[in-house]
């Protein structure tokens, strides 16, 4: 098999003793899937009595697709099926002769198995994930604690490649964002390859790619990762960035919105509003007592009346409400009716109909976000993943659960969290004092 420049440079990164983690693709065409499969059969044949894996978001997928290429790439290095390997369907694994094997894995998260317990009994040398922007962040993190098989006796440090298009989930803030900026570990490494990049490709596949709208051909043949062709966003992208900037919305009445961390890598956001204009304070590792403490000292501070306070009443933060005395807020409670129409709204639950009413405002530009550097690529990671859980449904209007959020961006999505919430008083009832 002829290699690309960029696929050379992918397997030199493959065979080295520093780099564990390799992003490679970022575009349609550019021999991700080709290179990934290469890797494995290499792996395999150079080292006996090794087992690697080849896993994709859905194993039907993967049988119709990978593993197809996988057996072109295997007869273009003169090995034969039944000869050099064997392919057991029912087992999804190919066994070879000198007794390596590769493993076939679905990585769906399905709700039978969200902790992904399937994958906790394998033992694995190295791992090629395919199409991995469609795998959640638990399962390749699974995958990776599972790379230990037959390392210390072939000297080998553990391997993961991961081959994809552009995603604005942990692809993104983990690879290509880190890689751009100069901050990404020594272990990790992400090489771009565009269709441009293989000169193998046929002539007609990207005559195709041109013929696909705006969104499609920057990410599919530009590489351009900023750009989602999800038609579930509620939040348009350059409307986020353009909260950042709108420093000409006014000031207005005081509000302090808390999302309280639930566990150890959760962190409490606290946004102290004027009107529709927020700042964020973000703490680690603070007691219920401790974050209560911080709210009445802003409180004060930015002289908040306790009635504009509202706190995740969920979980931990309950204990907060009780403490401060101010308002809760239960994501699954029943939608609130609108100010205006004062009828009652088609969400299924209110945290739902928060998170609506701020992409309405913000797609308005109506909200303006005060933040440093590292707040500010963390809230357009979160806000990008506001969607809507079933387009084509008629019925109730929701977006998609916090557990999904998380397992896409490999965090929880607290400061759009705290931003939803400064909704909720634009439909508790506004009391107008006349003067006769």
């Amino acid at each position: 098999m002829e290699l690309s420049i960029k696929q050379t440079i992918a397997l030199d990164l493959l065979e080295d003793k520093t780099t564990k983690e390799i992003l490679f693709g970022g575009g349609a065409g550019g021999g991700k899937t080709a290179l990934g499969c290469y890797w494995q059969l290499k792996q395999r044949l150079k080292y006996p009595n090794t087992r690697g894996l080849i896993g994709r978001a859905v194993l039907k997928t993967l049988k119709e697709t990978t593993l197809v290429s996988f057996f072109q790439i295997a007869k273009m290095q003169g090995l034969q099926s039944g000869l050099h390997y064997k392919y057991n369907a029912q087992m999804s694994q190919i066994d070879f002769t000198n007794g390596s094997t590769i493993l076939l894995k679905d990585l769906y998260s399905y709700p039978s198995d969200p902790n992904f317990d399937e994958l906790g009994s394998l033992e694995i040398t190295d791992a090629f994930i395919d199409e991995a922007n469609q795998v959640d962040d638990k399962a390749r993190n699974i995958i990776k604690s599972r790379i230990r098989f037959q390392l210390d006796q072939n000297e080998l440090v553990p391997k993961i490649l991961y081959t994809c298009n552009p995603a604005k989930n942990w692809t993104y803030s983990e690879f290509y964002k880190p890689q751009q900026d100069g901050s990404i570990g020594n272990n990790k490494r992400f090489i771009i390859s565009l269709i441009d990049d293989n000169p193998f490709i046929s002539k007609h596949y990207k005559e195709n790619l041109l013929t696909l709208d705006t969104v499609s051909k920057e990410r599919l043949l530009m590489g351009n990762w900023e750009y989602s062709n999800d038609p579930s966003q509620l939040i348009d992208y350059d409307n986020i960035l353009n909260s950042f900037t709108n420093s000409f919305v006014s000031n207005g009445n005081p509000f302090i919105t808390c999302d309280v961390a639930r566990f150890g890598s959760d962190t409490t956001v606290i946004g102290v509003w004027s009107g529709f204009r927020v700042k964020f304070y973000q703490y680690s590792g603070k007691s219920v007592v401790e974050v209560a403490d911080l709210i009445k000292g802003l409180q004060l501070e930015n002289k908040v009346p306790l009635s504009n306070i509202v706190v995740d009443e969920d979980g931990v933060g309950g204990g907060v409400v009780d403490i401060l005395r101010c308002k809760g807020f239960v994501n699954n409670s029943t939608a609130l009716k609108n100010p205006v129409t004062h009828n009652k709204e088609n969400f299924d639950n209110l945290k739902s109909q928060c998170y609506f009413k701020l992409a309405e405002l913000m797609n308005k530009n109506e909200i303006y976000i005060q933040s440093d550097g590292r707040q500010k690529q963390q809230i357009i990671e979160e806000l990008e993943q506001v969607k809507q859980k079933s387009v084509d449904n008629d019925s109730s209007k929701g977006i998609i659960p916090k557990d999904k959020v998380k397992a896409l961006i490999g965090r929880s999505p607290d400061f759009s969290d705290c931003l939803a919430m400064r909704m909720y008083f634009e439909f508790t009832p506004k009391f107008v004092v006349s003067v006769f």
